[in-house]
């Protein structure tokens, strides 16, 4: 009988305090390879991936491949799962960000589409692309 046993190292510890700062924030592996490499900590981006993985076999962090053109993101989520919760995403066309949508009237959506179209949508996948609020003000002062 082998068992497997979980190796805590301190690039662990440092990536999953790092994670827990980002406070719910959608990041990709190339903002936190940046993020150690500013901090004089560099991070081998195979490292970075290889405890992403881990963590989210954990439950400890969400992972989301949007489309095929894009990085996959990561966020923290500690304790809490998103089983049952209504979650649409946007995204900034501009600067890439992924931002969680938690809005009551996504669910009237959601109820409309199924009971109307017989259409089951996924709202973990489901992203609205556009402008976000901070590009959209650079626009404006350019």
């Amino acid at each position: 009988m082998t068992t497997k046993l979980k190796y805590k190292t301190k690039q662990h510890d440092e990536l999953l305090a790092f994670l827990k700062e980002t406070g719910g924030r959608h990041i990709t592996v190339a903002e936190i390879s940046e993020h150690f490499k500013t901090a004089g900590k560099p991070i081998g981006t195979a490292t970075i991936y290889r405890h992403l993985e881990k963590m989210v076999d954990e439950g400890a962090v969400n992972k989301y491949t949007i489309d095929n053109n894009s990085s996959a993101c990561f966020e923290y989520i500690g304790e809490k799962t998103h089983t049952g919760e209504v979650c649409f995403h946007y995204k900034c066309e501009v600067c890439g960000k992924l931002v969680h949508l938690h809005c009551e009237e996504f669910k009237e959506l959601e109820k409309h589409l199924y009971e109307h179209h017989g259409f089951m949508l996924d709202p973990m996948r489901t992203v609205f692309y556009g402008v976000c609020s901070d590009c959209g003000e650079k626009r404006k002062t350019e």
